[in-house]
């Protein structure tokens, strides 16, 4: 039998029902704005987890659940007389199409950092067009970004407002600086939690840093870094567990041996 092809004009009708006051789904129609919003970042996740996994025909399923969420809010905002699909379409479009002045105008830049800097300037006037008030590049930061990605963010406005270092060697030595002075407090006869967590959170900020500077993404980086070793640890546990052994029974060096040994297996 052969399956019905859907369209967007489906995928919003769909929506409608299901949030229908009469005949709706009781969950969908609990939902509002702020309860949808875990459900918007796991989907995001599993969409990232999904291309990480090179997992291809699971992708449009994963992107499927990920365009629903935008329908959810732009039904939401329909109901409440806000803003409706529509409305979403027309502000990405018209967000694209100013962004890109080289593509869909008449704009030339010289080279792609050109490009990038028309964008940023082009971001930070409409940032000043949505709060007349704003009197910082940091303004409208959201507060609910992970750590290292608002990390990230916060050092690209400075660095779009000249406030960046601009060759690689005193990145560096910042690091060695904020690791020099969380271990000052770790080596203090009183050790001082409060100061401890705060030089240790200058370490991973100026670490950011370097990652940015790199032209890598942190989380990203972080993410492969997690991977990688996670990998690593379950190839020593079935190699402890081939030779009989518990991982709590046996030294650091021999520990240490087996990681070595799964290491040189990968290179």
């Amino acid at each position: 039998m052969e399956q019905h092809q859907y369209s967007l004009t489906d995928l919003l009708a769909i929506m409608a029902a299901l949030r229908d006051p009469e005949n709706g789904c009781p969950w969908d129609l609990k939902q509002d704005f702020a309860s949808i919003v875990p459900h918007t970042l796991e989907e995001a996740y599993e969409v990232a987890d999904t291309i990480a996994r090179e997992a291809w025909d699971e992708l449009p399923g994963e992107l499927g659940d990920l365009l629903f969420q935008v329908v959810f809010y732009s039904r939401l905002g329909e109901e409440q007389s806000r803003f409706n699909f529509g409305d979403v379409v027309q502000a990405i479009s018209a967000k694209l199409v100013s962004r890109h002045p080289h593509v869909f105008g008449n704009a030339r830049f010289d080279d792609e950092a050109a490009i990038k800097a028309n964008w940023e300037a082009t971001k930070a006037e409409e940032r000043k067009q949505r709060n007349a008030n704003a009197t910082s590049a940091l303004d409208d930061i959201p507060l609910a970004l992970p750590a290292l990605t608002r990390a990230h963010k916060i050092q690209k406005r400075c660095a779009a407002v000249s406030f960046d270092w601009r060759e690689l060697p005193p990145v560096v030595d910042k690091i060695l600086e904020e690791l020099d002075e969380v271990m000052e407090e770790v080596n203090q006869p009183e050790r001082d939690q409060d100061r401890i967590a705060d030089e240790l959170g200058d370490l991973l900020f100026a670490t950011v840093n370097l990652v940015r500077h790199l032209k890598q993404e942190p989380e990203a980086v972080l993410r492969r870094a997690n991977d990688k070793f996670e990998r690593r640890f379950r190839a020593v546990e079935q190699l402890l567990a081939a030779d009989g052994k518990d991982s709590r029974a046996c030294s650091l060096d021999e520990l240490d041996g087996y990681w070595k040994l799964v290491k040189g297996g990968e290179s």
